[in-house]
């Protein structure tokens, strides 16, 4: 039995949640003793994917795939579906995934369980994702060929088996998919909005901070730390920082190698978005705060006092 797992292209590199998606087929796949292929559309990414574990690499060499089209998306996956017979397609759970994979489901006539945050394999394959604003999570039991996508920081891609994968290059007939669609420049969240996701160290910002004129503090330690800037919803919907800069369950999901929170009380919606972070660093002076339950290192103390003289040192 086969899986196949979709590497998305982020500028010829790999999106980090692929990889993260790659990790699960893995584990699912060493478990029921089942095949991992990777699908790509970009050489460069299968060259990189040699050094994993996995069964065959596929690289789709289409002109047609070097710019986003769902439509022609839509028909490789079917053509892939007829000749595979998969038991998963597995994606991150990107904005290209939330537009297309829908589709897919519903032309190959199959369930998608989408925004996952977890699996289990005893009696039967099935995959948790939180519902209600992640105040619950839900299980659901796979009991056919299906599609999953996996929520950013979800597994941890130091988990990756090693290998010496072989790559299998290979076009597709799409002369006869039927094109309404043209590709436009690639999506953005909002206009100067940023993608934390690929974010490296995300300095985040929460009502702690008090109020909109003390966020060129934290501006400053992120400055230093080379790092992104992320907030809390209560920041964003008090306008402090655009909704692209938004972490959690109604904002981007992140897995920084160093995530710095300050002032943010740690939210079961926030806590969601960002728990899949490497290194986590909370500063709140509120030493019963639920972000130092996840933290790796707790700083219960004045931010005030504390940001300045750590920026200063950098």
């Amino acid at each position: 039995m086969k899986n196949l797992v979709y590497i998305q292209n982020n500028e010829n590199k790999i999106n980090t949640n692929s990889l993260e998606s790659l990790v699960a087929m893995q584990e699912i796949a060493a478990k029921n003793n089942e095949e991992v292929y990777a699908i790509t559309f970009n050489k460069d990414i299968a060259e990189q994917l040699t050094k994993y574990k996995i069964d065959k690499i596929i690289f789709i060499n289409n002109q047609e795939l070097n710019s986003y089209n769902p439509q022609y998306y839509l028909s490789v996956f079917e053509k892939l579906n007829a000749e595979f017979s998969p038991k998963l397609f597995c994606f991150g759970h990107s904005y290209e995934t939330r537009d297309w994979v829908p589709r897919l489901s519903a032309r190959l006539d199959i369930p998608f369980i989408s925004d996952c945050t977890g699996y289990q394999t005893e009696n039967g394959l099935s995959f948790t994702r939180p519902i209600y604003q992640a105040k619950l999570n839900e299980k659901i039991e796979l009991k056919s060929n299906g599609i999953v996508s996996f929520q950013a920081g979800t597994f941890n891609i130091e988990n990756l088996e090693s290998g010496n994968s072989t790559i299998e290059e290979k076009s597709i007939d799409l002369t006869s998919t039927k094109i309404t669609i043209r590709p436009g420049e690639k999506f953005k969240e909002s206009a100067g909005g940023v993608d934390l996701t690929s974010a490296e160290i995300i300095v985040s910002v929460g009502r702690g901070l008090s109020k909109e004129e003390n966020i060129p503090m934290a501006e400053g330690l992120a400055e230093k730390l080379n790092a992104q800037i992320g907030a809390s919803r209560p920041v964003v919907d008090a306008g402090w920082l655009d909704h692209s800069r938004q972490i959690g369950s109604s904002g981007q999901t992140v897995s920084p190698k160093l995530y710095f929170s300050l002032g943010v009380s740690g939210a079961i919606q926030h806590l969601v978005g960002m728990k899949g972070s490497k290194n986590i660093i909370a500063i709140n002076k509120d030493p019963n705060a639920p972000i130092f339950e996840i933290a790796d290192y707790a700083v219960v103390g004045d931010l005030f006092e504390i940001i300045p003289k750590l920026t200063e040192n950098l």
